[in-house]
């Protein structure tokens, strides 16, 4: 795949994105939006990626956040057409069916925080900030900043970050559950790699379904989740999968998984 503002490449089960925009600290304009889109969406699809590392070029930012030229000449309606182009983006990141590791090594601000929320995990470089600052624009987020940011940190410390516009440390984002883990900046790629390579090492349709299961469950009352569950277990088990994975369990040997 070749893109103006992205860059692929694999590394095995792994494919590794990174967002190649450094000369405008990877902020996020429609073309970077629609070509993130694009390269999940087919990255989803390829049985041969495992799992992805979504990161960013340089080591000043992630993503600083959407491109502001763009935004700032903005009508009405073109405005909501890019919140909803960055929502749907987004939205195929966290439905993808694969674990997304979002390796955060510099700034993670507005969209850039947006989208690491929309990732699976996520790793940051101890000199990594976060926050929303769009408020101090005379803005909201767009790509789903106020809807993920609550259900991962809570809602008083998301209206916190929300309504101050404040940065906040890599520590202090793991602190809160923002963040999954903080590593020094110069390991930062190898821990998301090695993590990434683990997490593809795993049975592909139990990861997809459990991924499934925590997304929809969390939005489901407890009964019609508890049902899903159910449901995709006994699915599970008609799995050629399983079977390995309990045989492998019984026979005391590596289970060699054929995503079916």
């Amino acid at each position: 795949m070749t893109y103006e503002n992205l860059l692929v490449e694999r590394e095995g089960a792994v494919a590794v994105v990174t967002i190649n925009r450094p000369e405008k600290r990877n902020a996020l304009n429609t073309l970077t939006i629609s070509e993130i889109h694009h390269a999940m969406t087919v990255l989803g699809a390829d049985a041969s990626v495992r799992a992805i590392v979504l990161t960013g070029a340089g080591e000043k930012a992630f993503v600083a956040g959407a491109d502001i030229s763009e935004l700032a000449v903005m009508t009405p309606a073109g405005g909501k057409v890019h919140a909803a182009a960055g929502q749907r983006a987004f939205d195929a990141i966290e439905t993808l069916g694969k674990p997304v590791i979002a390796a955060v090594n510099g700034f993670a601000l507005g969209g850039g925080c947006e989208l690491a929320m929309a990732c699976t995990l996520r790793i940051a470089a101890d000199s990594a900030r976060f926050g929303q600052p769009e408020i101090n624009l005379g803005l909201t987020p767009g790509y789903a900043g106020t809807q993920r940011l609550p259900r991962l940190v809570g809602r008083g410390r998301a209206l916190e970050l929300l309504l101050t516009g404040d940065m906040i440390s890599a520590e202090r984002a793991c602190e809160i559950g923002l963040v999954n883990r903080v590593v020094p900046a110069a390991n930062l790629r190898a821990e998301a790699l090695a993590l990434a390579t683990a997490l593809a090492a795993k049975a592909p349709i139990a990861t997809q379904y459990i991924l499934e299961l925590v997304q929809r469950g969390a939005e489901m009352p407890l009964a019609e989740a508890q049902h899903l569950e159910s449901t995709l277990f006994g699915l599970i088990a008609s799995t050629e999968d399983m079977r390995e994975g309990t045989s492998a369990f019984l026979e005391k040997r590596t289970a060699v998984w054929k995503g079916r």
